[in-house]
């Protein structure tokens, strides 16, 4: 049960946004004012937002936790090169901005009761390509966005498992196809 109603609206949303994220991928044509509809709608548009037919890959979104409606911000550590050293240190990265990667309860046959799901950590990249990471307390979704600096959505590779049944809000941003992890680096910290 979720904010007092029989089923979750935010597992029911991420669970469209899984399926036309799959139907995105496994489509070889090309297939692909902001709410979870319109981003649902706009990455299934066979021309994409941008009009060039290669359209977006994902539906990033942001939740909100029952009880204090505070946006939910997701973190992760990984290790991460120090220089040229060849030593490695571990880095922790925060966002409330992730990609759904896939449902993982084990009851594949009720796939309405489906609602743990693997997050992936989305950061918000400047034109100058950095992560700059939150402004202010980092308590506000728009703490991640500073100013008029974010042109992306960097995919990180860090995963994490959530409930959605303990979320009551969700919101989605336009559909993007984030910069790959294989670019994924934070500026090194001394």
């Amino acid at each position: 049960m979720s904010c007092g109603k029989k089923d979750s609206c935010v597992c029911q949303i991420v669970q469209e946004i899984v399926r036309v994220q799959d139907e995105v991928a496994a489509n070889t044509n090309g297939c692909c004012s902001t709410g979870c509809d319109k981003a649902i709608r706009n990455l299934l548009s066979p021309i994409g937002v941008n009009g060039n037919g290669n359209g977006p890959t994902t539906v990033p979104f942001a939740l909100y936790c029952k009880g204090d409606c505070e946006p939910f911000i997701g973190s992760g550590v990984f290790r991460a090169p120090v220089g040229g050293s060849g030593m490695t240190a571990l880095r922790c990265v925060e966002t409330p901005i992730f990609r759904a990667k896939k449902f993982v309860d084990k009851d594949k046959d009720r796939e309405k009761d489906q609602c743990c799901v693997q997050l992936e950590l989305l950061l918000p990249v400047t034109m100058g390509g950095s992560t700059p990471g939150p402004t202010g307390d980092g308590k506000s979704i728009c703490d991640f966005f500073p100013g008029n600096s974010i042109r992306n959505l960097q995919a990180t590779g860090i995963c994490l498992t959530v409930d959605l049944n303990c979320f009551c809000g969700i919101v989605c941003l336009d559909p993007v196809t984030p910069l790959p992890v294989s670019e994924f680096k934070m500026d090194e910290e001394d």
